[in-house]
Formats: C-alpha cells, structure tokens, sequence
C-alpha cells in the first residue's frame, strides 16, 4: 500500500495514536517539561560530583542522554556516561551522581542499575512516570520528578532531555539555560507550520525527505562533536516510527573506515539513502569534510540529501534537526501504509522475556 503524503485525511486516519499530533505539541511539552524541571528538589545530593551517569534504554531515555553529552560537550566539568545495560562499571561510587531515567518506571534494565547504584552509594536523582523505579526512589529518599505518563516513551524528549539538564544546573555543573529552552520552544512552532500533515510535499522538507528515502536504506551522518547525537536519535526513529532497517555514524571519525564501505558494489550502494546533518559550528574542516562526503556519495548512492540546522542557540540546532528526525520518520512510515506507534517486535522480545509489554493508548 503507497499512501499520497498530500492525503492529510489518509495520513491521519493510519497514525491510531496520534504521533503526528504529539510532534506537533512538542512546544507544549517542553514548556511543561521545563516548569516540571524547576521544581525539582535536589538538595539530597551532596558533593563533590566526580562523574555522572545516566541509566536509560530507548528513544526517549537514551537519545536525551545523548543529547545532553552533545549539547553541553565544551561545558560540563565532569564526564558524563550512558548507561543502557543491567550492569554498572566498578567506577561509580559515592561521588557519582547516578540520574535514574525511566519513563514506564520499570524498565528492566534500568531497575536492575538502580538497585546497584544503590549499593555503591552514589548520589541518585530519577526521572519517571511511576513503577518501580518511583517506587524505589521513595522508599529510599532519593531526589525524584514525576513526569506525565500515556505517551510513546521516543516521543518524551521535553520531559526527559530538560529534567536532566535542570539536574546539572541546579547543581552548579553548568550555567542556566532558560533563554536557549525559550528559544527551542519558539523554534518548535515555527517548524511546526513547515512540516505538519497539513502542509503539502511541495512545501514540506520532512515529507520530500520520506519521499526519497521511500524504498532506499537510510544512512544519517552527523558531525562531532556537537550533531552525533541527532544523527543516532533520527537512525533510532527510523527503526521504532518507520519499521526500517536504518544506520549512522559520525564525520569525521567514519572518513577513517566507514568510508571505504562507499566502495561497494554499484548495484548495493544504489540501495542506500544519505543524510548529511551540517551545522553553523561546524569548523572550516569539518564543512569541506561534509561537502566533500556529499560530492563523492552523490556519484554512488540511490539519493543525498544535506540539511543544514536551524537556529541560533545550540540548544534549538539540536533540536531543529531532531524535530525534522521525528516528522520523517513518521512520514517514511505512514506513505507506506504504516501506522508508527506499534513495536511489535519489541513486544516479541520482552513476550519471550516474561516481561510487560508496551501498551500504546490515544491519549485526550
């Protein structure tokens, strides 16, 4: 089934759970998401802060890690890690500040860090809806927000990216960020009217891009420092809103072995679509590195397309490229005939693992 991107009425009818209009309110979320953040009581934890790790899975937990990392790369005092696994490394310890990230609250994984976070007596702080890991958090006093539940957990950035920022703020870690969250939030509205369902293909950068990549493998490159992470976040949202095999890596680092892959036959490169992320930080080098990346893939490759960020702050760049991510993925999805709230592959695994499965509901 081929669905036309200019069929609103079509589009809509397909997304059961509203994906496209929580990306559309995500201005709104953020603007709660940072008033949650405000108040959030941090006092429990005492200093000095050594390193910070942050245990979250998934497209809203971990993408928001990254993308904090990203973000406040040239910033942050400390290391700052992502932890996904069940484990924690022999390194965390009372003066780690463990941020526990869980938007269900029973993430598995997460639970099992927690409880040895715990045990290594780190300075903890959690980010959820409820479960156990809320559970956990008032049953040991540990500094915890309560965000809203009922939504797609790839879908919360506002009320897991910005919690953990507030967390480093009011901790003296890094200097306020009100001015660029405004920014963001105005930059959201603004994108808004340039990519949602309403406003045709013609017009629409998130729909031509679905439109290209229709039928090809995507491949997102970034550039570091600052843009590794939307690249891996718009990878991510290809596979859980798309349904499709995606891959990303990161200039320049990928010029030193990736690359060579553009070697490949003619008939398999034909196969693949690549996204180029540039930005206005982007150094002399790393820009003649991207153009030149686009030249040679552009004699190779089925389709090339560079998208510049938008904004001024870092903060609304990340995030343009992050919210143009979001919408393709939905797009790439939907022309096929495909809704993009279900996972259910993701509900096999955890059936086999005698675990929860993700419930999707409408929300009002």
């Amino acid at each position: 089934m081929r669905v036309n991107l200019d069929d609103a009425l079509t589009l809509q009818k397909l997304d059961t759970v509203r994906a496209l209009r929580d990306t559309d309110d995500y201005d709104k979320q953020f603007a709660e998401g940072w008033e949650l953040a405000s108040s959030l009581d941090v006092s429990s934890i005492k200093g000095p802060i050594e390193s910070v790790f942050v245990l979250g899975t998934g497209g809203g937990s971990a993408a928001s890690v990254n993308l904090v990392k990203s973000y406040l790369f040239d910033e942050l005092p400390v290391p700052i890690q992502l932890n996904q696994g069940y484990s924690l490394p022999a390194c965390v310890k009372e003066t780690t500040l463990v941020i526990v990230v869980s938007h269900s609250g029973n993430t598995q994984e997460v639970v099992s860090a927690y409880e040895q976070a715990i045990s290594a007596n780190a300075q903890i702080v959690a980010i959820t809806a409820g479960g156990k890991v809320l559970e956990l958090a008032r049953e040991h006093g540990h500094a915890h927000l309560l965000v809203p539940g009922g939504m797609m957990p790839r879908i919360v950035l506002g009320y897991i990216f910005l919690p953990i920022l507030a967390v480093l703020t009011k901790l003296g870690l890094v200097e306020d960020k009100s001015g660029e969250v405004t920014e963001t939030i105005s930059l959201f509205s603004k994108l808004r009217e340039l990519y949602h369902v309403q406003n045709p293909m013609a017009v629409n950068l998130a729909k031509q891009i679905a439109s290209e990549m229709d039928g090809l493998t995507p491949v997102i490159y970034g550039t570091l420092p600052f843009f590794d992470a939307p690249a891996w976040r718009w990878k991510n949202q290809l596979g859980e809103n798309s349904k499709v095999m995606a891959f990303w890596n990161a200039i320049p680092s990928l010029h030193h072995d990736e690359a060579v892959g553009w070697d490949a036959p003619a008939a398999m490169l034909k196969g693949f679509h690549f996204t180029l992320i540039r930005d206005a930080e982007d150094s002399d080098s790393m820009t003649k590195r991207v153009e030149i990346s686009a030249e040679i893939l552009r004699e190779r490759a089925g389709a090339v397309r560079v998208v510049h960020s938008q904004g001024a702050s870092r903060m609304a760049r990340l995030f343009s490229i992050v919210y143009l991510a979001d919408y393709v993925s939905l797009y790439t999805a939907l022309i096929r005939g495909v809704d993009p709230t279900p996972v259910e592959v993701i509900n096999l695994f955890k059936s086999k693992l005698g675990q929860p499965l993700v419930q999707v509901q409408v929300r009002p």
